[in-house]
């Protein structure tokens, strides 16, 4: 199954992240919620701004939703350097799927215990995203244990409108070779032009950014996406 994700990418407060979401809302069941801690990487979005954690943690204390959750499945993409408790507080507001960075994690037991955690606090799935540089074999003893690998097919994170790295078609194409089961999903770059590879190699979920949200018509640019990916499986 194909999924294309809009991605809401690092809304600087709550009240950007619901108007981006209405937009998506009326044509994508999925959006994906960029994150950035301005540490992991160098832009800061909610709830990284002054009194925002305090706001996020209230939210999910009082079972409070991400706006339009009623229409809309959340996958949120953390871009943070401790990823465990925003994920958990995501997860008890409603976010269906959880990413965070195997970069971020000192071991593989504190990615055991967040990936419990979230699923604990509500997430549906859980996954793990992979920088362009990472060696795959990171991936090894994890993929059994998550519902997605996310392959980032840009160099620079957290900003829309990076170049699109070739390098990342190969990657998933070893990936799905070597864990023929996995789901993987592919973000950054994600357009008309490469859409149809990234199928090829493996890809099922894409998280595009620029292609749709600066498209003159998002939903027209939506549909294009999708049944070129589907195409692309036939």
């Amino acid at each position: 199954m194909i999924e294309i994700i809009p991605t809401n990418t690092c809304p600087p407060d709550l009240s950007e992240l619901a108007r981006r979401s209405k937009v998506f809302s009326g044509f994508s069941p999925w959006v994906q919620l960029d994150i950035a801690d301005g540490a992991f990487v160098s832009q800061r979005s909610w709830p990284y701004e002054e009194g925002q954690w305090a706001e996020c943690e209230s939210m999910a204390a009082s079972s409070q939703a991400l706006p339009y959750s009623n229409v809309l499945h959340y996958e949120v993409h953390m871009m943070a350097e401790e990823p465990s408790r925003l994920g958990e507080l995501l997860s008890r507001m409603g976010a269906s799927r959880i990413i965070a960075h195997v970069e971020a994690f000192a071991d593989t037991e504190e990615i055991h215990n967040a990936l419990h955690l979230w699923k604990k606090a509500g997430a549906q799935e859980v996954g793990l995203a992979i920088l362009l540089t990472t060696p795959l074999p990171v991936l090894e003893p994890l993929v059994s244990l998550i519902d997605v690998v996310q392959v980032m097919s840009i160099a620079t994170l957290g900003a829309q409108g990076a170049p699109f790295d070739e390098r990342a078609i190969a990657r998933i194409h070893d990936i799905s070779i070597q864990h023929p089961g996995a789901v993987i999903e592919v973000d950054g770059g994600v357009s008309e032009k490469n859409i149809a590879d990234l199928t090829r190699a493996g890809a099922r979920r894409f998280g595009v950014g620029s292609a749709i949200s600066k498209s003159p018509d998002p939903k027209a640019a939506y549909d294009t996406l999708k049944l070129l990916a589907e195409n692309a499986i036939q």
